[in-house]
């Protein structure tokens, strides 16, 4: 992309980003139907701790370990593929991916586990159905994915696929942005909800696999079908993350007292994912 459509997008990115924080509406978008802070307490896991004589009340604890282990890991890794990288794009952009994935897990653990009840709901009548850290935690998972589609163009720099992905990518990530700061200005909860993130995220790992399955059986090089193991790897995760939702398994756990939920399968499935990753992109030079 040439110097002046990056300056264009990082501006309408940043202009979008000011309007959000000077007039979002998260502060008056409530749960529905309304959720009190005690009921908030009565349904979830908690501990209160005192720091420096003031109460926080800590919500999910041993979530809040396993999404922040994820974030940390998946930094880690992107860090690390972007020191090895040797100025190859395509571990470069990886690198990239995981550092965004992991910081928006940080900040969606931060608000929907640990700090949810100080976030939504300390010193309010009802709880609010989402704050600034899940907005950021959203832009960031598509802008990791949206990496992961710039490290495939760099891979293939010569396929018909490679200039539409290099276009694709930032112009996704930036109507991304657009509808999330819309949603949240006229409070719109679809607008700025996990559903419409996971249609923008499922496109392009569709997209990614079957790219990768195809590239495979016509080149039969061995970085496609480490793709392809990845892309599959995530959608059964996914897949094992929804079953156990609909089965409802967490809310038979937590009635035993039990504190293990579909976020917690998720996020272990997630950890072991960026590991296979890190191990795998290092040894990108074989393949």
């Amino acid at each position: 992309m040439k110097k002046t459509l990056k300056y264009a997008f990082f501006s309408i990115f940043l202009v979008f980003l000011i309007l959000f924080f000077l007039f979002n509406q998260i502060d008056e978008t409530l749960y529905f139907p309304q959720i009190t802070p005690e009921e908030w307490l009565e349904i979830q896991p908690w501990v209160e701790v005192e720091f420096f004589s003031q109460k926080i009340i800590l919500m999910q604890p041993s979530s809040t370990f396993f999404v922040y282990l994820l974030g940390s890991i998946a930094i880690l890794i992107g860090v690390y593929l972007f020191k090895i990288s040797k100025n190859q794009r395509f571990i470069r952009w990886w690198g990239l991916a995981l550092i965004l994935w992991g910081a928006g897990a940080i900040f969606a653990g931060t608000s929907y586990q640990v700090f949810s009840y100080e976030i939504k709901c300390r010193g309010r009548s009802f709880c609010l159905w989402t704050s600034w850290w899940e907005i950021i935690y959203l832009i960031l998972s598509v802008g990791s994915v949206n990496a992961m589609l710039m490290a495939q163009a760099h891979l293939d720099e010569n396929g018909k696929w490679s200039r539409r992905m290099k276009i694709y990518a930032p112009v996704s990530f930036l109507l991304y942005v657009i509808i999330v700061v819309i949603g949240s200005i006229i409070s719109v909860q679809f607008l700025i909800s996990f559903e419409l993130m996971l249609l923008f995220l499922g496109f392009p790992i569709l997209f990614l696999l079957i790219l990768n399955v195809r590239r495979f059986f016509e080149q039969k090089k061995r970085i496609h079908l480490t793709l392809v193991i990845i892309w599959i790897s995530l959608i059964l995760i996914m897949g094992i993350y929804f079953l156990y939702l609909m089965l409802d398994i967490t809310n038979l756990l937590w009635e035993q007292k039990i504190w293990f939920s579909e976020n917690d399968i998720l996020h272990i499935g997630l950890i072991l994912w960026m590991i296979y990753i890190g191990l795998v992109m290092r040894k990108f030079e074989r393949f």
